[in-house]
């Protein structure tokens, strides 16, 4: 889909390059940021390509190109901010005219931002939210939300008492962020008599596992656990299996797991009494919308806050930047409602995890 022809320079190098003609790539003789058929061509950068999530994403994101009428560049940063700024110097020289990008270091991405907007190249960031810097949209579920139904379900599944491990993502992304201020305060507010273990994890599943070990160890009676990534999944269940806390959700030695995503695996765990639920991360409308902004961005196009015709509200998250949030459900196995917020089943056809 995409011939990135910088190799590994240095990105001093890389950025005097950017200078350059464009045909230094060689080309088709197309106009610049236009494919063979006068498509626009945008860059895509992947963040990453090791968890279930994210190799769906990659999957989505051609699918939705050719639906758009869109011609792709793509790279991988590979969770590092200093490979995504070389590969927003390889977009630069391929003339793109839009990109879409997940900048997994929120607060590090500004500079990348501002040499895009000198560019006048349109940037939609999906999953994250930068700290700084300016965006034509932003594509991302409420955060926040994810940690306040999963405190909700935990809440009314332990009777509003007893212990529980929260196990957090990567505190330099807004995402692990936002997931633990909404579950802390929605424990705080709601259910003042659970007591909460925050454990960092830097989304890693081995970090996770080591330290969810511990606070079993500890704190035998815990009786929750919510993990703020599915790559911690593996993990959680593994320890669960060895403490002899893998039982049916019905045994009193039940610990109520929930996770985060929505990939196949946690739908599958669920369905079989392993974890208890998920909030399901739209990877399936990440790509679609991500793609649909840079369409409209390259068209020209302004969008306001309000509600979307595809079931989403749009926010003004600071002076001249936009994020569309998108639904991202809780998922259980039988459906029901849990502090107030309903859950659909997990072998709900709509689920972006039933339907790869």
């Amino acid at each position: 889909m995409t011939t990135r022809c910088l190799g590994h320079r240095g990105l001093g190098a890389v950025i005097a390059l950017a200078v350059t003609a464009l045909s230094a790539c060689g080309g088709s003789g197309a106009a610049p940021g236009t494919g063979a058929n006068g498509a626009p061509v945008v860059g895509v950068d992947y963040p990453r390509s090791d968890t279930d999530f994210w190799t769906s994403y990659i999957k989505y994101t051609p699918r939705f190109a050719k639906e758009l009428g869109l011609r792709l560049e793509t790279t991988n940063s590979q969770n590092d901010v200093g490979n995504l700024a070389a590969n927003v110097q390889t977009f630069i020289i391929h003339g793109v005219k839009g990109v879409a990008m997940a900048p997994q270091s929120t607060g590090a991405i500004g500079p990348v931002l501002r040499q895009l907007a000198a560019q006048r190249i349109p940037v939609v960031t999906l999953d994250t939210r930068p700290d700084t810097g300016h965006v034509y949209m932003i594509v991302r579920a409420d955060n926040r939300a994810y940690g306040e139904k999963a405190c909700r379900f935990l809440g009314t599944k332990l009777g509003g008492k007893g212990k529980v491990v929260m196990l957090e993502g990567d505190l330099a992304s807004i995402n692990a962020r936002d997931r633990t201020a909404g579950f802390n305060g929605c424990m705080k507010e709601n259910y003042p008599k659970i007591e909460v273990f925050g454990e960092a994890t830097n989304w890693d599943g081995a970090v996770a596992a080591r330290k969810l070990q511990t606070d079993l160890t500890a704190h035998p009676d815990i009786k929750g656990v919510y993990m703020e990534a599915s790559s911690m999944l593996s993990g959680t269940v593994q320890v669960l299996r060895q403490q002899g806390l893998l039982v049916a959700p019905q045994d009193g030695r039940h610990v109520f797991v929930v996770s985060n995503d929505g990939i196949p695996r946690e739908l599958a765990d669920i369905a079989q009494g392993k974890i208890d639920a998920t909030v399901s991360q739209p990877a399936d409308l990440y790509a679609k919308y991500a793609l649909s902004y840079l369409k409209a961005a390259i068209a020209g196009r302004t969008f306001k806050p309000g509600r979307t015709d595809h079931d989403s509200t749009i926010i003004q998250v600071r002076e001249g930047v936009l994020e569309d949030q998108l639904s991202a459900p809780l998922v259980t196995a039988g459906g029901g409602t849990y502090g107030g917020v309903p859950s659909l089943r997990s072998d709900d056809t709509s689920l972006w995890g039933n339907n790869r």
